[in-house]
């Protein structure tokens, strides 16, 4: 699921779409982009969005509500093993802040990127033993 936001223009929407397409490539995860008004309360709604993705357990989602002033995250089971809670929240403190500021398609990006970057496998070392 790409990014669900009619109020882009069309250059913002290429930007976000590439940086999900690089995320995905840096991590082997399906990465999509909710900005919009939530339905209900911010979380409860991203966990509904995130569990329609065509792969929940693979995937995370990225919902920002601007009117709510609300950022949720969510990652499938598979993800929560490479990207821990405290990474998540240092991407969403580097997206908030670009929002703060008034960009919101610089934040997704970094957002994203900084997701991808902590979800990547991590390279092990293999020594062998005679």
């Amino acid at each position: 699921m790409p990014v669900a936001a009619g109020e882009f223009a069309a250059g913002d929407r290429h930007e976000i779409d590439k940086a999900i397409r690089a995320a995905e490539q840096t991590c082997r995860f399906e990465f999509s982009v909710f900005v919009g008004r939530s339905q209900g309360d911010p979380r409860t709604f991203a966990q509904r969005l995130h569990a329609a993705a065509v792969a929940p357990t693979r995937s995370v989602l990225v919902m920002v509500d601007p009117d709510a002033r609300a950022v949720e995250v969510v990652t499938g089971d598979v993800v929560r093993r490479s990207l821990t809670d405290r990474e998540v929240e240092l991407a969403v403190l580097e997206m908030t802040s670009a929002f703060a500021e008034g960009d919101l398609v610089s934040g997704l990006r970094r957002g994203i990127g900084q997701l991808a970057e902590h979800a990547r496998a991590q390279e092990t070392l293999h020594s062998r033993v005679d």
